[in-house]
């Protein structure tokens, strides 16, 4: 079987992994996470790429959850078009929506991951609360940076504190680690940020189950497969997304 395969690039060390183990021959496209700052944007990149999918493909697999809804809408042409039962990437760095469950039970947290952090230039921003794809950290790190050109670093840090009620539901941050490189710099990155802000830290195991079971092409009740001619659709469910008539 031969797949295209489209993904965030927040989770670009553990796609290219498993698509380099895949059974299949797997095609991948990234996708750069500051397309989340606009849902509708995405949303249409994403079409766009899913209908300019190779001819020779069988599938069309996305590295995407629901995304704050950015995949709803999307739509199956001539050939199917699968992508994990996930509210937004943490659930693909957890490895299951029960684990996502119990992480979004307890208190608020922020998520770091490697990928993020290591192509977030500057090392500083996390992952955005239930939204791992959320614009938040881009919008402020750019009023931050004015502010440094303007006032400095210690002024414009504590301006972003003083005026950044943004962040005050936090209380914990945790960090995904998921083996596939050496993450300690990652990880050394979000306690600092988690310690500057006063948050608690956890390193929490992440897994790669459903990106492997998506490129591996074992596709169970933990994925939606839209067949051509479907669309995606809230299920306002534990099941997430559903499939619907495009018409």
């Amino acid at each position: 079987m031969r797949l295209y395969a489209i993904a965030c690039d927040v989770v670009a060390r553990a796609v290219y992994l498993c698509a380099a183990r895949s059974p299949h021959v797997v095609d991948l496209k990234l996708y750069e996470r500051g397309l989340h700052n606009e849902p509708k944007t995405l949303r249409e990149r994403l079409q766009e790429a899913i209908d300019a999918a190779p001819a020779n493909a069988d599938a069309v697999v996305l590295g995407y959850g629901l995304c704050g809804g950015a995949t709803a809408g999307l739509v199956a042409r001539d050939k199917p078009v699968v992508l994990p039962r996930a509210h937004d990437c943490i659930t693909l760095f957890l490895g299951a929506r029960e684990r996502y469950n119990d992480a979004m039970s307890g208190p608020a947290t922020y998520w770091y991951v490697n990928d993020q952090l290591e192509r977030n230039d500057g090392y500083r921003a996390g992952v955005g609360g239930l939204a791992i794809g959320s614009d938040t950290d881009d919008q402020v790190e750019s009023i931050r940076a004015e502010y440094v050109e303007k006032y400095g670093e210690d002024n414009a840090d504590y301006l972003m504190e003083i005026l950044g009620g943004w962040r005050s539901h936090y209380g914990r941050a945790a960090y995904v680690t998921m083996g596939v490189v050496d993450e300690s710099v990652s990880v050394q990155t979000a306690r600092d940020e988690a310690d500057r802000r006063g948050w608690g830290f956890d390193q929490v195991e992440g897994s790669m189950v459903l990106l492997k079971r998506l490129l591996d092409g074992e596709w169970d009740e933990d994925m939606l497969i839209l067949q051509p001619g479907e669309r995606l659709a809230m299920s306002y469910d534990d099941f997430v997304v559903k499939a619907v008539p495009a018409g």
